[in-house]
């Protein structure tokens, strides 16, 4: 399951010179991959070609919820 199906990812913008900026969320502040995550997604990103600089920003606005998951991810999960 990747954090994109599970909702973690609020919002992706690319900016005319490539340089791209990622709003991901975690599902609690105690996450256990806290630390890793934003790290996990700058170096996946910087592995397409044609990418400029990568930040990776964590907010908890709005706050996650399951209901930001995917069907897939619901179903996947037995989450209905």
């Amino acid at each position: 399951m990747d954090i994109q199906e599970l909702g973690l990812i609020y919002k992706v913008g690319v900016a005319d010179n490539r340089d791209v900026t990622v709003d991901r969320t975690l599902t609690a502040p105690n996450c256990p991959v806290a630390g890793e995550m934003p790290v996990n997604v700058k170096v996946a990103l910087e592995k397409v070609d044609g990418i400029g600089q990568v930040a990776v920003n964590r907010t908890f606005d709005p706050p996650w919820t399951p209901e930001r998951m995917s069907e897939e991810a619901k179903l996947e999960l037995n989450m209905f």
